[in-house]
């Protein structure tokens, strides 16, 4: 009998938080809550989703990644919200003139 990991692939949501030299930071995500990250050669990126904040569907086997893939829409949702919210903060409140 062998000690082996026989848990199945894991499938992920990973956001480019950064580079580091030649190096991307992958932030790991599960229910919408970071779990993880991962440190990958940027080559090894789909070239389409070398950028930060990039979104990616990723497949972990273990400790390895078998298969990643950027997810454009994901991306580009994600980015669009999180200009929004900040286009919503940035507003003035309305001046208060019953002084």
């Amino acid at each position: 009998m062998t000690d082996e990991n026989t848990d199945p692939p894991q499938t992920l949501t990973a956001v480019l938080d950064r580079f580091e030299e030649e190096q991307a930071v992958l932030l790991l995500e599960s229910e919408g809550e970071v779990v993880d990250e991962v440190v990958m050669y940027c080559d090894d990126l789909p070239e389409s989703g070398r950028h930060q904040d990039a979104i990616f569907t990723i497949t972990v086997d273990g400790e390895s990644i078998v298969e990643i893939q950027y997810e454009s829409t994901e991306t580009e949702e994600r980015a669009e919200a999180a200009q929004q919210q900040f286009d919503r903060l940035a507003r003035r409140p309305p001046e208060d003139d019953t002084e």
